[in-house]
């Protein structure tokens, strides 16, 4: 199973550029922060042939923002949104969870954590929390945390799941900014019995966003 998480600033920098890279990863499961108007993302799932679970419409609160995608003809099962609590007016965060049906048979998170150190400390429980509740079976957690490994948030997380990078990544798997990347802020960290074969930093097209994606090989136990 090919999993991508990929923060894509809302497509500010150009929609089929994105798509360009999307394509040329060939994901089965794609997961998305800052995803930019619902029209702008349909149209986006459409042309790269996945199917998109996003948040629930909110009138009277601003969107999160997660989305999580997969190829057409695998179906989601359920989907939920978690907000953080304390969430800013005007930027929320959040995780979106996406029950994935057959063949895979998976837990997919979408998440995207705040921009202060104190504020992601809790939220990152709130997460291991919304992990907790899922029940049995394999879990993908994928997004921008915006917090380097060292700092408190992805340790936290790193503590419950495993970080996939530590398992099979090479060099510092910098993300950010993309022209230049010199920080490690997006993550995939998946459960146990899932195994990491590989995972790399794409920077295929540095001017698709300001993060680059990051591609892993997973294999998820046999039921």
């Amino acid at each position: 199973m090919r999993v991508v998480t990929f923060n894509v600033r809302g497509f500010r920098d150009g929609r089929e550029r994105v798509a360009d890279v999307v394509r040329g990863l060939e994901p089965d499961l794609l997961l998305l922060q800052e995803t930019g108007r619902r029209r702008a993302l349909r149209r986006f799932a459409a042309s790269v042939g996945m199917s998109v679970a996003t948040d629930p419409r909110s009138p009277l609160r601003r969107r999160v923002k997660n989305a999580v995608l997969v190829r057409d003809g695998t179906p989601f099962v359920s989907s939920r949104l978690t907000r953080f609590p304390g969430e800013r007016r005007w930027y929320p965060r959040g995780a979106l969870a996406a029950r994935i049906g057959r063949p895979f048979e998976v837990w997919a998170l979408s998440v995207h954590l705040g921009l202060v150190g104190r504020e992601r400390g809790r939220q990152a429980e709130v997460l291991l929390e919304t992990v907790g509740s899922l029940g049995a079976g394999p879990i993908v957690v994928g997004g921008d945390l915006n917090s380097t490994p060292n700092m408190r948030a992805p340790s936290r997380v790193a503590a419950t799941l495993h970080d996939a990078w530590a398992v099979a990544g090479a060099g510092s798997g910098a993300t950010f900014p993309a022209m230049a990347p010199s920080a490690r802020i997006d993550y995939l960290f998946v459960s146990e019995g899932v195994d990491v074969p590989s995972i790399a930093v794409d920077a295929r097209d540095p001017t698709a966003s300001d993060h680059l994606p990051v591609v892993a090989e997973l294999v998820l136990p046999t039921a």
